[in-house]
């Protein structure tokens, strides 16, 4: 029997239940556009976590279980418990797209998109790296240069502490890792079409 979803206690699906039910969630995938398009979930909307308290009226309007993804779930536990915060049931894929991939499931691609972009711990890896290297080598025409790659040390230990990134958060905000207006508009016209079925 299955236990029913609370705000407060949000379940996660493994990839055998979620393959089993996949036609009757609603899939929500939280990473950024570039993430997005470089594979998803069959019939995943698109809503970038830094964007999902503007989606809250149309999550809540969505019909079906609200199944939230990230690519390893770590953003959609935030999202999760996000929503749950207001009021909004929802489960999370353990493991998430990494997991899917790895049981041999098929992701999706958009038609028409250009190329794949970089997950977002991998563009944290090459600006953090990118960062000391640059700090490092400034460092030997000015010392005081070394301090960038102090200062960067410093935040991935920080980030590793509290499981948070304040770099990610950046990154997020670039251009190319943020969704047009017009795209937002119409994942969230959907979610609140898909309650209305």
């Amino acid at each position: 029997m299955t236990t029913p979803l609370t705000p407060s206690a949000p379940r996660r699906l493994t990839v055998r239940e979620v393959r089993a039910r996949l036609a009757e969630l609603t899939v929500v995938d939280v990473r950024t556009p570039g993430e997005y398009a470089s594979g998803h979930l069959p019939g995943a909307l698109n809503v970038p976590l830094d964007r999902l308290e503007r989606a809250l009226p149309a999550l809540r309007a969505a019909g079906g279980e609200l199944l939230i993804v990230c690519r390893s779930g770590v953003r959609s536990a935030k999202a999760c418990a996000l929503l749950a915060g207001h009021g909004i049931v929802a489960a999370d894929l353990t493991g998430g797209t990494t997991a899917w991939a790895a049981d041999g499931q098929e992701l999706h691609r958009p038609a028409g998109a250009a190329r794949a972009g970089w997950a977002m711990e991998r563009q944290v890896r090459f600006t953090a790296g990118a960062l000391v290297l640059a700090g490092l080598g400034l460092g030997l025409l000015h010392p005081a240069s070394q301090l960038l790659s102090a200062g960067i040390a410093g935040g991935l230990v920080l980030s590793a502490l509290t499981d948070t990134c304040g770099m990610a958060a950046l990154l997020a905000r670039l251009p190319h890792n943020r969704p047009r207006a017009t795209d937002l508009d119409t994942t969230l016209a959907a979610l609140t079409a898909s309650g209305t079925r």
